[in-house]
């Protein structure tokens, strides 16, 4: 990287990493990036075909995937295989399990990461999510509530064209939105039906992003704009330096994905955006004899408190409806097809114990009418469940020694298992969902989780092959397992107290105030909405305080 000395270093370019280089960028700062993939291209998203793809089982494409290096990236709930390249490789990228708690870690690594692959639901958190430990008496609040976050999540959701309706939700609040989101017939008809029959259930629009038709992420190319943006892509971070007398950091050493030279660059700010546990990973890596045990874990903590949420999947057929509808309030993509959906936010123990089988709850997002379908064939639905996983000491990231990726790397160990109560809570969230289908006059083929598969009626994709549902069947478990959320957060979380967190309240590291960490790592809790929005919130709100503090001389 020459002798050039960068105001900021960001690593990582997904929902954080792209939003924390236009926000430090557009405030005068000289930024790079450093990406571990490849850069992105139109050739990446070339097709031959307009409107949605049929997602499902696709047993063959997903069996050549797993064969050519994708065993876990091609057990992603609602496979579409023109996808595939935006995942990673699992032989060159490999990471380790507990054997009776195994994770799917499902990841792509290129200029962007998952924002390529993410469905685009974005949802703001409340302060049932952010001071649920007041409530309930489980893990800790976050150190910020709604009111600090709020002009951010404004601030992201009008710079991406976001799309909803002021629905009025307590523990969803409304957003600013380019214009409304809306439902098919057959979801508006599930909406009446369920909120009939159980008021305190609300079934919603989907408040998305629609697809990004620039490929580029929108924040990196703003950033671009300015003059003050280098990306390097094709760099994998191997640690963060530091200063040996102050602790403090100084850049980073990476290695090039293709040469596998090592390389380094300096910066007087370091802002860790890698994605959950990569960023995890990374801190531990970066030991030194002022950070024996990891950068910034004078704690003890780092890579503790690990969450995803925890799925479940129903899946059936619309009676009486043929085909599918199309929602042409975007244009859809040629790539990606049409986005929209239907979600139900959580409902139990909010103000009050509903359900004291677990603390806390779920909450669902589908399509119902809208999956792509021949004029012939039923119209389908397909709906996953998300529950908040409690913050657990034990649920970690850490390093195996023992192993090593492409690069030479360790790789992390990922251990994330259920207490009994995400156990109990996934047996609800599976009943409650199939009661809601049921009501509202669906036919379920199969409803199920990493505790279970049910089938009704003709069973799991009638019109599939027998083999094709045989090997379903018998990998279904699996394929629920955790981190089939996708929704990974905690590791390197933030907190009101230096003993037991790594960050303070904006998202810098107690021990090291010159390095920030803002991807959904710093989650204390993980909330049963997607953590992608409040990610981009977190970091815009961390990079204004960041510059400020810069430009006053204070970092």
């Amino acid at each position: 990287m020459g002798n050039k000395h960068y105001d900021a270093l960001v690593i990582g370019s997904g929902a954080a990493g792209s939003f924390a280089a236009k926000e430090l960028t557009e405030r005068g700062l000289e930024v790079i990036v450093l990406e571990a993939g490849r850069n992105v291209t139109p050739a990446d998203f070339e097709s031959d075909f307009k409107g949605p793809r049929e997602k499902g089982i696709q047993l063959w494409a997903r069996a050549k995937a797993a064969v050519t290096g994708q065993p876990i990236q091609s057990k992603v709930a609602l496979y579409g295989k023109q996808l595939r390249h935006l995942f990673v490789n699992d032989r060159d990228n490999p990471y380790t399990t507990p054997d009776d708690s195994p994770f799917l870690w499902i990841r792509g690594k290129q200029l962007g990461g998952r924002l390529h692959t993410y469905g685009r639901v974005l949802m703001r958190w409340s302060d049932y999510d952010f001071k649920a430990a007041s409530r309930d008496g489980f893990g800790e609040d976050w150190p910020i509530s709604y009111a600090d976050l709020e002009p951010h999540y404004g601030k992201v959701e009008e710079f991406l064209g976001i799309y909803g309706c002021a629905d009025n939700v307590r523990n969803v609040p409304n957003g600013k939105f380019k214009g409304p989101s809306k439902l098919t017939a057959t979801e508006k008809e599930f909406k009446a039906c369920t909120e009939t029959r159980w008021p305190e259930r609300s079934a919603i629009a989907w408040r998305y992003m629609p697809p990004n038709i620039k490929r580029i992420p929108q924040p990196i190319l703003a950033a671009k704009e300015t003059g003050r943006l280098t990306v390097r892509t094709d760099a994998i971070v191997k640690c963060i330096t530091t200063d040996p007398s102050s602790g403090k950091a100084t850049g980073a050493e990476f290695i090039d994905r293709v040469t596998k030279q090592v390389e380094s660059v300096k910066a007087n700010v370091v802002v860790v955006c890698a994605s959950t546990i990569e960023s995890s990973r990374l801190l531990l890596n970066s030991k030194s004899a002022k950070h024996p045990s990891g950068l910034g874990n004078s704690s003890g903590v780092l890579g503790r408190y690990f969450m995803d949420q925890v799925p479940s999947l129903i899946v059936g057929s619309v009676p009486g409806v043929k085909g599918w509808e199309l929602d042409d309030t975007v244009p859809a993509d040629p790539f990606y097809g049409v986005t929209g959906g239907v979600y139900i936010p959580r409902y139990e123990n909010l103000d009050k114990v509903t359900n004291s089988g677990f603390a806390r709850g779920f909450a669902y997002q589908g399509t119902i009418g809208r999956l792509f379908s021949r004029d012939d064939k039923p119209a389908k639905f397909g709906v996953m469940g998300f529950g908040e996983m409690l913050p657990h000491y034990q649920n970690s990231v850490t390093l195996d020694d023992m192993k090593t990726d492409a690069w030479g790397l360790p790789v992390p160990k990922i251990s994330c298992s259920m207490t009994q109560n995400e156990v109990s809570m996934l047996k609800e969230q599976t009943r409650a969902i199939k009661e809601m289908m049921d009501n509202a006059g669906l036919d379920v083929e199969f409803n199920g989780s990493s505790l279970g598969l049910e089938e009704f009626g003709k069973g799991a994709f009638p019109e599939a092959d027998a083999f094709s549902r045989l090997l379903f069947r018998q990998n279904f478990t699996k394929s629920m397992a955790m981190g089939a959320a996708i929704h990974e957060t905690g590791g390197v979380r933030m907190g009101a107290d230096p003993s037991k967190s790594i960050l303070n309240s904006h998202n810098q590291s107690w021990d090291v105030p010159n390095l920030f960490v803002t991807d959904a790592s710093s989650f204390p809790s993980g909330g049963c909405a997607g953590a992608t929005l409040t990610a981009m919130a977190v970091t815009v709100r961390a990079c204004e305080y960041i510059a400020d503090q810069y430009n006053a001389g204070r970092l």
